[in-house]
């Protein structure tokens, strides 16, 4: 049987992980083995985060509608309930944003809630 050296395919293969793991620290970037780990590592995380980044900003948006649902005497949950019985589908990334930007737009719609509980 033939030997087969693979030179082209080997050379492009190891040239791919190298492009891939270019501005990586130390050995990472040069030696082959270490850049393919880091490189395999570095996928994995970006898959990972990925799907972490919206869980991590769900939380922001609600421990900041939390801070200014409170300020109008309310807690988060009940803020929520109060707006579903009004029959008011507002996302929590647009009522971060009116909690931070728009004071007065997030209080009409904390008045708004505390009819409905209290009704």
């Amino acid at each position: 049987m033939a030997r087969v050296k693979g030179g082209f395919v080997r050379a492009r293969r190891r040239k791919r992980i190298l492009k891939l793991a270019k501005g990586y620290f130390g050995s990472k970037h040069r030696l082959f083995k270490t850049a393919k780990e880091q490189v395999m590592k570095s996928l994995l995380y970006a898959y990972r985060d990925r799907r972490q980044v919206k869980r991590d900003f769900r939380r922001l948006w609600i421990v900041r509608i939390n801070a200014a649902a409170r300020q109008n005497g309310l807690s988060y949950n009940k803020f929520m309930y109060g707006l579903k019985l009004a029959g008011i589908e507002v996302n929590r990334k647009i009522l971060a944003d009116l909690a931070v930007n728009d004071i007065n737009a997030f209080n009409s719609l904390a008045g708004v809630a505390k009819q409905k509980i209290n009704a």
